[in-house]
Formats: structure tokens, C-alpha cells, sequence
């Protein structure tokens, strides 16, 4: 077979706000693969079918000069994420042709993983049927950071009542179906009123447009909350932190609205951390993996293939569109987990 073209994606400059696609990063063709005759140096070789897009990877175009937990990109370096794919030729008995994978994947079409497992690859079960791509949202990363987040921190009893918010996203979805599980009463917010309508479907007591309702009059009627899951920051946690029981548990896992501004709103009322006696629990998912990760695979698989646990994807097809796909998550235009689809099988 003739070498064919193995299209990816490139960081090509630091972005001082959203990144431009095109521009922030770029796709190219410019390297080539022959499938049939790659050294595989004992490892395998996958076809990836689909990518997650994540809103973290906005923290991999930081300066390298600026501290940071996650290693960001050098100029000129492929783009790295979780992914799905396919293996095509194998010469690991650990990974059989034909068998998926679930992976930290290049932004690629095709990759050789010289060492699968040193790059956390494994081979997916599937036995729910389900699409491919869900074990890169509800039951991936965003799914596992709901159910670890929450096991961990939560600290949850009969009566609490809990705020989420950005709860459409397959993070915050997951948590406020956790807790209805739970009998927990779920104040859930959201960017539009269509969003607003798919977190009422799947449970959450009190579910509002914070873009045309104001948080702090929500909370203040529906309050004082227990539990605060916060994936935004901003004026959201100012007004959780309002109108916080005494002794609550804030859940700390994202903080987009402060992703791409060099000025990010400053919350005023941090004094509350010591009137109310709140806890902060700031984590990373890969800090739980260990102590939850049998039991979530043992059990969240069936209760998304059962319908019990609901998810929304928002698919961006082609990696020429990756860029695209990252400022949809990082706008809030995306509704639902995002996944870029890269090949069909």
C-alpha cells in the first residue's frame, strides 16, 4: 500500500484570549504514513476514530513560563487528548486487530503506540452497545470527574440542597443526576433556556437561564445550598458563596469563565469562607482514578445503557474543525459533551 496522508493538528501560537482556528492552531497534511509497513517496534497501530475536546486543553496554550499543573504545548506540537479508535495491526497480544481502544491520543488520523499501556490504553468492552464516543464524555473523563468528584467531597445527608452549574455540560449533568439520585433537592443553571429544558428533563428541581435570570435571586429564594459543584467561577461563586449554609462543601472543578481573559472577574465575598465555615475541595481527576475507578466501571456503564443516567454530545466532524470545536465548548455554544469524529470505522 502507498504511503496516505495522516492529517493533525498543530499549536501554533500562544493565544492572549480564545483561540482563532487557523491561526491559534492549524491542520495539516504535510505527513505522511504507509499502514501496511510502519515499524510498530512491538506495539500497535490505531486508527483514531474520535477525539474528546475538553475545556482544559485551553490551560495547554498557556505561556511555558507560567507555572502549571498541566504541561503546556510547545509551538509547533500536535494537539494530545483522550480519544477512541481502532486497532489496525498489532504486535501486542495485550491488543487484538479489530478491538477498540480508549486513549490519550495525538490529534491525528492514525498513530503507533510503541508502548499502549504507558500512554493509559485499554481495550473497551462495550457491553451496553453503546456509541463509541460516550466513553469519551458520560462514561469518560467528564463522567468519571462527576462520580469521583461527588464520591470524594460531596459529603452529601438527607435534606442537603445543591447548586450546579454549567449544568448541561456532560460534567454538571452527571452530578445533578447523581444527586436527584441521591433524593437531594438540584438547583441547576445554565447558557439558554433550550439547555435550560434539558437539565429540567433530567431532574434538577430549580433550573434557570443565568444569562436572563439573576443567580444570587435564584438562590436566594431557592437556598441556602449545601453543596456547590462549580465549573465556572466568577459571579456564580460569589453568589453561591452569598447564599451558602453553614458548614457547606464547595466542589471546585472548573473555572471557564476566566479561561480566556487576562482580567477575570474577581469574587468580592471570599470573607464568607470563614462565616459560614465552607470548605473549598479544589481536585484533578487523576488524584481519585485510583479509588474509584473499579467501582465506576463496574457500575456506570449499565446505568447509561439503561437510559438512568442521561448525556448529550455535541459532535464536530472532521479534525480540520477541531479548532472550531474548541471555542464552541469554550463560548458555550457547545451542548453536550464535544467530540470531534475523525473517521468512521
Amino acid at each position: 500500500m502507498a504511503p496516505i496522508k495522516n492529517g493533525r493538528v498543530i499549536f501554533n501560537e500562544i493565544p492572549t484570549g480564545y483561540p482563532v482556528p487557523g491561526k491559534t492552531t492549524v491542520y495539516d497534511e504535510s505527513e505522511t504514513i504507509d499502514l501496511d509497513i510502519v515499524t510498530l517496534n512491538g506495539g500497535i497501530l490505531v486508527k483514531i476514530l474520535a477525539l474528546a475536546v475538553d475545556p482544559y486543553l485551553r490551560r495547554k496554550m498557556i505561556d511555558p513560563k507560567i507555572p502549571s499543573f498541566f504541561p503546556p504545548w510547545g509551538v509547533g506540537q500536535v494537539l494530545d487528548n483522550n480519544g477512541v479508535g481502532v486497532v489496525l495491526r498489532s504486535e501486542d497480544p495485550a491488543y487484538k486487530v479489530g478491538s477498540h481502544v480508549r486513549g490519550h491520543f495525538p490529534f491525528q488520523q492514525y498513530v503507533v503506540l510503541h508502548d499502549p499501556s504507558q500512554v493509559g490504553t485499554h481495550v473497551l468492552e462495550n457491553k451496553g452497545n453503546l456509541p463509541w464516543s460516550v466513553h469519551l464524555g458520560v462514561l469518560g473523563m467528564p463522567g468519571r470527574t462527576a462520580h469521583h468528584g461527588w464520591s470524594e467531597f460531596s459529603h452529601f445527608k438527607k435534606g442537603d440542597v445543591v447548586f450546579v452549574t454549567a449544568a448541561s455540560g456532560p460534567v454538571g449533568a452527571t452530578v445533578v443526576q447523581i444527586a436527584k439520585a441521591e433524593g437531594l433537592k438540584v438547583i441547576a443553571s445554565a447558557g439558554s433556556d433550550e439547555k435550560v429544558e434539558f437539565v429540567k428533563s433530567i431532574g434538577a428541581d430549580v433550573a434557570f437561564n443565568y444569562k436572563t435570570t439573576k443567580t444570587r435571586e435564584v438562590l436566594e429564594k431557592e437556598g441556602f445550598i449545601n453543596i456547590y459543584w462549580d465549573n465556572v467561577g466568577g459571579e456564580s461563586l460569589e453568589a453561591a458563596l452569598e447564599f451558602a449554609a453553614q458548614k457547606a462543601h464547595f466542589i471546585i472543578c472548573g473555572n471557564i469563565s476566566g479561561y480566556n481573559t487576562p482580567d477575570p472577574y474577581h469574587v468580592k465575598n471570599l470573607q464568607q469562607l470563614v462565616w459560614r465555615e465552607i470548605t473549598f475541595h479544589g481536585f484533578l481527576i487523576v488524584s481519585l482514578l485510583a479509588k474509584y475507578q473499579e467501582e465506576f466501571d463496574r457500575t456506570f456503564p449499565a446505568r447509561v445503557a439503561s437510559g438512568e443516567i442521561k448525556y448529550k454530545e455535541h459532535i464536530v466532524r472532521g479534525l480540520e474543525n477541531a479548532g472550531q470545536g474548541l471555542v464552541d465548548v469554550l463560548t458555550g455554544k457547545n451542548f453536550g459533551k464535544c467530540v470531534l469524529v475523525v473517521a468512521a470505522e
